[in-house]
């Protein structure tokens, strides 16, 4: 919009007060001059006129396209609406996301009603000046970064015989955690010299997913790959298989296990029953082996594990190389980091013909981790009152029983407690509203994981009216292409990965997400300082968005871009945290400076 400044600005030209005109006495040798001179001066205030009349006509026009603008995006989230099935698969076209949540609490649209309609009116109209983007929005510290290449696929030992029996694993939680899962429990294997069983996933009443190892990784690369370093089968020798081990105590639960155990723990604990009864069962196994301390050798094992070891089936491989080959619109250009996504089918991204001298297309792609699991786990709440407590405590209930005692027995912080200290997922407004501030323009191609949002599509009006060149997997690939991996969520994540990963820059908003680690973590290990991660602090960005009744854009936007500045700087694993997320360290990569 037009600001009264900008109007102040705007000063009509002083109009000539008339002359004084002296009679002539007598003819003149200057008077032909003078009436030559009338003429052109008549002539130039005439043109001078037009010009400005169309100035004020150009500048109607552009408040008139503000003010629409507004109006619509105001419109859409005061008012119901209906947003039809996308039928076009075109990147360029306004899509909408499927927003599908769990069935035992129903499929109702939320109307959020409110909170950031100010600020979105308020990106919209920056959005709408359509400004250079800053120099350094696609780019990571390119210097510091590239000094780092990865070097995990080196070993210094001789293999392990695994001749202390069997380790049977089952993994929990949706495919990010249990991969998580399978690389401590190899080197868990390691550690007790012992053989690992091909792992088994854990059925989740939230992912819903009957998928198994061999349905998502290459189960032969996995175990020719590790031999090296650990015997790996595909099943427990027949004189075991009949045991009853819940009987002989060979079963050990996530329960009976502390949270990143050290190896101290393994060796005291489990490994006496691996000897007694030659096999242990950890049922629900996920994150129960600390980072630190353990052995380098440990630690680089688990680093080759998570990225050299696990690769995607073919088929999801192939899936995932059509996917990124349109998320880049048939450029032809196959990323820095694809061959270690799809294999062989990165090839099959570049065009044939014509199409190769076609300029590559950038996405951003930004992880929306607002399912309604992630929203009711919080415990934070999100604008839709009475109605959204009742239902995410009902979805607590059945699925986080343990966590709605808690809630009942415990004094908890409050919801807004917990969202001034960064505890809540960035709602899909949030996540908007700080990519516009940081500078994205209007016209950048945006792929969306995590589709099924908390609240449907109706939260994504923001998304689609701000960047209408927003897309996600269901999007770009047909039914028909999406048909195998239909009810299978994990493998549905597994696209999700590839499209992430491979991303030219790609915004988490949800630090504590597994997907989001290990994305950014891969992205580490082989972008090669060239691949930007967005990682917002939201501790940071929660007390600048308590301020979004009067805080002025300008003033947004450099808060904005300052708390997101300070997390950019390349540095080096942190103390005990995870390798998977933080792979520049000795045990992983390796310093070329």
């Amino acid at each position: 919009m037009v600001s009264a400044s900008d109007f102040d600005a705007l000063q009509l030209p002083d109009r000539c007060s008339p002359t004084s005109r002296t009679p002539r006495i007598g003819p003149s040798r200057l008077s032909s001059s003078r009436r030559s001179q009338s003429h052109s001066s008549s002539w130039f205030r005439r043109k001078r006129s037009k010009m400005f009349l169309a100035f004020i006509a150009l500048l109607a026009s552009f408040i008139f396209v503000n003010w629409f603008m507004l109006f619509r995006l105001q419109y859409q989230h005061h008012a119901p609406h209906h947003i039809p099935k996308p039928t076009l698969r075109s990147s360029s076209a306004s899509l909408s996301l499927q927003g599908k949540v769990n069935n035992k609490t129903g499929n109702k649209k939320k109307s959020q009603k409110g909170n950031y309609v100010r600020l979105l009116a308020l990106a919209a109209h920056a959005l709408a000046e359509n400004k250079r983007e800053p120099k350094d929005l696609w780019q990571e510290p390119f210097v510091p970064a590239s000094s780092w290449r990865p070097c995990a696929d080196q070993r210094n030992w001789e293999p392990n015989e695994g001749k202390n029996g069997y380790i049977l694993v089952t993994a929990n939680g949706g495919i990010n955690q249990q991969r998580v899962g399978v690389c401590n429990a190899v080197v868990v294997a390691r550690l007790l010299n012992s053989t690992l069983v091909i792992p088994k996933f854990m059925y989740s009443s939230v992912w819903r997913d009957v998928s198994q190892f061999s349905d998502i990784y290459q189960e032969e690369h996995f175990i020719n790959y590790l031999t090296p370093d650990i015997r790996i089968v595909r099943e427990l020798p027949t004189e075991l298989q009949s045991l009853d081990l819940e009987a002989i105590g060979s079963v050990v639960t996530d329960v009976d296990m502390e949270k990143e155990a050290k190896p101290s723990f393994y060796l005291k604990r489990i490994l006496p029953i691996i000897r007694k009864n030659q096999v242990v069962h950890f049922v629900g196994f996920g994150n129960r082996l600390a980072f630190d301390p353990i052995a380098f050798e440990l630690q680089r094992l688990r680093c080759r594990c998570n990225f050299h070891a696990l690769q995607f089936v073919p088929r999801i491989q192939e899936t995932g190389a059509l996917l990124l080959k349109r998320l880049r619109e048939h450029s032809g250009i196959v990323g820095p980091l694809d061959h270690h996504l799809v294999g062989p089918f990165a090839e099959s991204i570049k065009e044939k013909g014509e199409n190769n001298a076609k300029k590559a297309s950038k996405y951003l792609a930004l992880h929306l981790r607002f399912e309604i699991d992630m929203v009711a786990h919080s415990l934070c709440e999100f604008g839709g009152g009475e109605e959204e407590r009742k239902e995410l405590e009902a979805y607590r209930e059945i699925h986080f029983p343990a966590l709605s005692l808690l809630k009942r027995t415990t004094r908890l912080p409050s919801p807004s407690e917990l969202r001034s200290e960064g505890l809540c997922p960035l709602t899909p407004e949030e996540s908007i509203l700080m990519l516009a501030a940081l500078g994205f323009n209007r016209k950048t191609h945006i792929f969306v994981a995590g589709s099924n949002l908390y609240g449907g599509r109706s939260r994504l009006v923001a998304l689609t009216s701000l960047y209408p060149k927003l897309v996600t997997k269901e999007n770009l690939l047909s039914s028909t292409e999406l048909e195998p991996f239909a009810n299978y969520s994990s493998q549905l994540a597994a696209l999700d990965f590839i499209g992430c990963t491979a991303s030219d820059a790609f915004a988490m908003t949800d630090s504590g997400s597994q997907l989001s680690s290990l994305v950014s973590g891969f992205r580490i290990y082989y972008g090669g300082g060239r691949m930007p991660t967005i990682r917002p602090n939201k501790r940071r960005l929660a007390s600048i968005f308590m301020k979004n009744s009067t805080i002025e854009w300008r003033v947004f936007e450099q808060r904005m871009r300052k708390a997101v500045r300070q997390t950019k700087h390349v540095q080096t694993r942190p103390k005990a945290r995870s390798v998977y997320r933080y792979p520049r360290c000795k045990d992983c990569m390796c310093r070329t400076d």
